[in-house]
């Protein structure tokens, strides 16, 4: 997912696609639009995140962290578990812009310095997060099931190779794998919040929660858990291909396809700020 402007520096070196300039342009089109609505939901998720958690812990009323329903947030007497969970939460609203700084073009070509540096704590902070996330999920428990503590653990893992993969790419000077790298990470590390938008989205087309229960074990639960971060990995994989395709097919199908996510990614937010976020905002 690249705004448009920076396809062409994403592009490995090598004989360049020759798909028409129209479906070529399709593609960033497509790229841009579901770049413009993750950034819509990831906005409105930080703000959430702010108003809601970030208000109580500075105000010390961590005990309220539980009006909105959690596995497990404020626990009286849990100094260690609560520490943990405040910061995990907090520094997800530090990643999650940081993050949309990274792919925007213009920070790239005219403060090279900024992005680098927004990178390193980028990378920094999502490792942390990683192995906070991993502590809380199996020594604080916060799962519902073990099929949801093993959905999030692997994005956990991911989320560390993915990191590292793109700061040695970054040091090699090899810039199109880095920013390859780069990208995975970025889905990755946003993989929490995917599934709360595709939750929403699927609760919406589907008229409720077909295929969903309350300890997240369902058929429809597994797909979601796991597709969070593999179904917008494997979109990406295909909008690589697009970038590289010699056929105007081919780069056509992959930017329906990413456009596809761009309104599904819409309808998730929409969803998730109207019933699951809404309330927290204010």
């Amino acid at each position: 997912m690249e705004t448009t402007g920076s396809t062409a520096s994403a592009r490995p070196t090598g004989k360049p696609p020759t798909g028409t300039p129209h479906t070529h342009s399709a593609l960033r089109l497509a790229a841009l639009s579901w770049f413009t609505a993750a950034t819509i939901g990831q906005l409105a998720f930080v703000w959430m995140i702010l108003a809601h958690y970030g208000r109580t812990t500075l105000s010390g009323q961590m005990a309220h962290w539980n009006d909105k329903p959690l596995i497990k947030g404020f626990v009286a007497g849990d100094s260690t578990g609560n520490l943990m969970f405040a910061v995990h939460v907090l520094l997800a609203a530090a990643v999650t812009l940081g993050g949309l700084a990274q792919l925007v073009p213009a920070i790239r070509r005219q403060a090279p310095y900024l992005h680098r540096w927004i990178g390193r704590s980028f990378f920094a902070i999502a490792c942390v997060m990683a192995l906070n996330g991993l502590w809380l999920t199996w020594v604080r428990h916060t799962y519902l099931s073990v099929i949801s503590g093993l959905a999030v653990s692997m994005d956990g893992i991911l989320i560390l190779i993915f990191s590292a993969l793109a700061w040695r790419h970054a040091l090699a000077r090899d810039l199109p794998a880095h920013r390859r790298w780069a990208l995975r990470a970025f889905l990755v590390v946003n993989g929490v919040w995917f599934l709360r938008i595709g939750m929403m989205a699927w609760v919406l087309i589907t008229g409720g929660g077909l295929g969903m229960n309350r300890t997240l074990s369902g058929p429809a639960d597994i797909v979601l858990q796991y597709g969070a971060y593999l179904i917008p990995l494997a979109i990406l994989e295909v909008y690589f291909a697009g970038q590289q395709s010699h056929s105007a097919k081919a780069v056509s199908l992959a930017a329906a396809l990413v456009f596809c996510a761009a309104a599904i990614t819409l309808l998730g937010t929409g969803g998730a700020i109207a019933f699951m976020w809404g309330p927290y905002m204010m």
